[in-house]
């Protein structure tokens, strides 16, 4: 009698304890661990911090909250690719789940260093000519995400209708770049089909940057500045060259007006890192990265028509009125003001 009492209670004991796992399971307050991504940026500047902290947001807008859903290990690689190399190893060794490669540098290291965890890139000119991608449509490995391919053609149509008499554009970029060189090389057809010459000077790092604007002067009617980490991580430097020498800058990237451009028709970057999140999703739900196509910023709502007016007094330079009124937003007393849509 007593060994089945002892039975029956050990059975009921085991029961209660069944069903309150189950119950726990379905309300769903027994969570997995939360996921682990790594991220990293080449350099701090602000396109790519502003592509990083729209990734972040695309993440929260698709329920995945930071310190709760999902832990971040943010990495700069301070402009270093052996700094990019040792970064992808880190998070490799962390076992993270999503690595998000944030410029061409960081991408190449971390498509070097591992051929399993899924990599979104983001930042990227061409992922193709950076053998980082079989094709646009299907990686062939474990990468996917978005291009900040730049509409550069735009952009270098603007000058003759700013400046009708330019006929020299100066540029500067890291030659070590693929991302900057396929930017360049297109840019340079296309100034030869506007009559314009595309005079361009290389910079290695961030601290030849004023040395090369300043060999510039004298030789061009304006600069234009590709999306290139190097030259724009050391973008007061050609600021104050433009300045000086009373030479403006467009630039591909519309971050970087209000810090001394004085105009920019081009991708929004927190867009991008929004987008990026988005192919994220994807792959945490299930689909390989290959299976996901990379994306470019293309839709027009996604492009920014911007225009500093500050600078334009600053040079002297007087904007036809039919490009105000084209505008998404001018810098004006050292503010941004957006045109409402």
């Amino acid at each position: 009698m007593r060994m089945n009492l002892k039975k029956s209670t050990v059975f009921m004991i085991s029961s209660v304890i069944f069903f309150a796992v189950a119950l726990l399971l379905m309300s769903g307050t027994v969570c997995a661990a939360p996921l682990k991504i790594g991220i990293s940026q080449i350099v701090e500047h602000p396109a790519l911090d502003n592509c990083r902290d729209g990734f972040v947001a695309g993440m929260e807008e698709a329920g995945y909250l930071a310190g709760e859903d999902v832990i971040y290990d943010f990495q700069n690689a301070q402009g270093e690719f052996s700094n990019a190399i040792s970064i992808a190893q880190k998070f490799k060794d962390d076992n993270v789940d999503i690595i998000v490669a944030i410029s061409t540098p960081i991408a190449q290291a971390a498509a070097q260093v591992t051929s399993e965890i899924p990599i979104i890139i983001g930042a990227i000119t061409d992922p193709v000519a950076a053998n980082i991608a079989e094709r646009w449509e299907s990686s062939g490995n474990n990468i996917t995400g978005m291009s900040d391919a730049a509409p550069n053609e735009a952009q270098l149509k603007l000058i003759p209708r700013f400046f009708p008499e330019a006929t020299r554009v100066g540029t500067i970029y890291n030659a070590g770049e693929a991302n900057s060189v396929v930017q360049v090389e297109l840019s340079r057809e296309i100034c030869q089909e506007l009559g314009l010459e595309l005079v361009e000077v290389t910079a290695s790092n961030s601290s030849e940057v004023l040395m090369a604007a300043q060999s510039l002067a004298g030789r061009i009617d304006m600069f234009y500045i590709v999306t290139d980490n190097v030259a724009v991580s050391a973008f007061s430097s050609i600021v104050k060259v433009s300045l000086e020498e009373k030479i403006p800058i467009i630039v591909a990237d519309p971050t970087f007006v209000p810090e001394g451009g004085l105009t920019s028709f081009g991708i929004d970057y927190f867009t991008l890192g929004q987008k990026s999140a988005e192919k994220a999703v994807q792959v945490l739900e299930g689909k390989l990265p290959t299976e996901i196509p990379i994306g470019k910023l293309e839709e027009p709502e996604d492009l920014k028509f911007v225009i500093n007016l500050d600078i334009a007094e600053q040079l002297g330079l007087e904007i036809p009125l039919e490009l105000l009124e084209e505008v998404d937003s001018i810098v004006l007393s050292g503010m941004s003001w957006n045109r409402e849509k």
